[in-house]
């Protein structure tokens, strides 16, 4: 049995090494395959991570809020057939969330959830002497809000902690301090929708690498923008919640709205075109990088094809000298899966080096270095459905050579 599989071998052998240019061609077409599946998986992945970073640097998980009521239409009286007008508009209602301390203190004892932090958003005029620019302030308790957003990674001059220290203090996004002509240190005005003023200190700049953001968000203390708002120290529109796995934070949004009586959304519900559009890119690709793979397979296919039409004859003696359609069979398996592995191994080769140069490759913008990474899974799965194609690519053609009839074949 053991010589038997050796001769099966050495055929094998035989078959790749008499078909040098038509192997290396076939290999060349699995490299090729699995190289652009790797590295079209590992950009996709690139682009994910990427992306969904840039959302969690200003969107939560979660976000509590309460939502706006729609006025209901009027209806007719009892037995009247008078017809009724219907133009709905938005209860004007204040989004203040009542007794937040309790809600952040339920919301902190659920299973999976990291972190709860309260949020107060202002819509403000930025001034300083004759420039005005629009744009949102958010009220946070900073060290909180880092935690959460990791608000300290963006700063690029002053300190987060200078506006703990500040009851005054505003860190503003570099795109409104370059409109404004301010650094850290000098004074700068902010006028909230309920028309209040304040003087603040820009204590620090942060640079998200989005551009719409840093032109038009700050942060300044969240008791600032109770007071820009009118309000009192209890005064919370927002409640911002992580869980431990952002990817299953819809399933506890439906929960702790009904926990807490308040709308709950999480972030893929509200960067929905986002998320289609991430889904769209991952279905593209993977169809892409597939196809191509199938190619290769195709490849492999057509030149054992080959192999056998040529063969024939000395497949019809093997089995004549007692040779089963399984020894066949394994024959022409072995000699694709060695065809496959050496595309395989040369295809992950490549993969890595490209992988490795457009990583180090900076783009600019929003994005920064290209959005490409090692993902070893990528990697492992490339490595799986190119044995999976080259083994069908293999067997396919291998069948027919062990059911050729010896018989016929001399008859010929």
């Amino acid at each position: 049995m053991r010589y038997r599989h050796n001769i099966n071998s050495e055929i094998s052998m035989t078959y790749i090494v008499t078909k040098k240019k038509l192997t290396l061609v076939a290999a060349l077409g699995v490299t090729i395959g699995i190289a652009i599946y790797i590295f079209m998986n590992s950009m996709m992945v690139g682009f994910d991570k990427k992306s969904t970073e840039l959302v969690f640097r200003s969107t939560a998980h979660i976000r509590v809020y309460k939502d706006e009521v729609m006025s209901l239409p009027l209806l007719p009286e009892k037995g009247s057939n008078l017809p009724v007008i219907i133009n709905p508009s938005v209860v004007p209602e204040s989004d203040k969330i009542v007794d937040p301390e309790k809600i952040i203190s339920l919301l902190r004892q659920q299973p999976d959830v990291t972190m709860v932090t309260p949020q107060v958003t202002v819509s403000v005029f930025y001034n300083n002497g004759k420039s005005q620019i629009t744009g949102s302030s958010y009220g946070v308790r900073i060290a909180e809000a880092d935690k959460m957003f990791n608000i300290g990674t963006t700063v690029v001059e002053g300190s987060i902690q200078d506006l703990k220290n500040t009851p005054n203090g505003i860190l503003l996004g570099v795109g409104i301090a370059a409109k404004m002509s301010v650094r850290p240190g000098d004074n700068i005005t902010i006028t909230s929708s309920r028309n209040v003023t304040k003087v603040m200190k820009v204590v620090g700049l942060f640079q998200s690498n989005n551009s719409q953001i840093d032109k038009t968000k700050s942060y300044i203390n969240i008791s600032a923008a109770q007071q820009l708002l009118q309000e009192g120290a209890g005064y919370v529109s927002d409640i911002n919640v992580s869980v431990t796995n952002p990817d299953n934070a819809a399933n506890y949004s439906a929960k702790f709205s009904d926990l807490t009586g308040y709308k709950a959304e999480d972030w893929k519900a509200a960067n929905a075109t986002l998320v289609a559009a991430s889904n769209m890119r991952r279905i593209m690709i993977t169809v892409i990088a597939l196809s191509i793979l199938l190619v290769a397979g195709f490849g492999i296919y057509n030149i054992l094809n080959m192999t056998i039409t040529q063969k024939i004859n000395d497949i019809a003696i093997l089995k004549a000298m007692g040779f089963r359609g399984r020894d066949v069979v394994r024959i022409f398996v072995q000699q694709a899966m060695i065809i496959g592995m050496i595309g395989i191994l040369i295809g992950v080769l490549l993969a890595v080096l490209l992988v490795f140069q457009l990583s180090r490759t900076y783009v600019g913008g929003d994005i920064g270095y290209f959005p490409i990474r090692f993902e070893w899974p990528v990697f492992f799965r490339g490595l799986i459905f190119g044995l999976i194609v080259t083994l069908g690519a293999g067997y396919i053609p291998a069948k027919k050579a062990a059911n050729v009839d010896p018989v016929s074949i001399f008859r010929r």
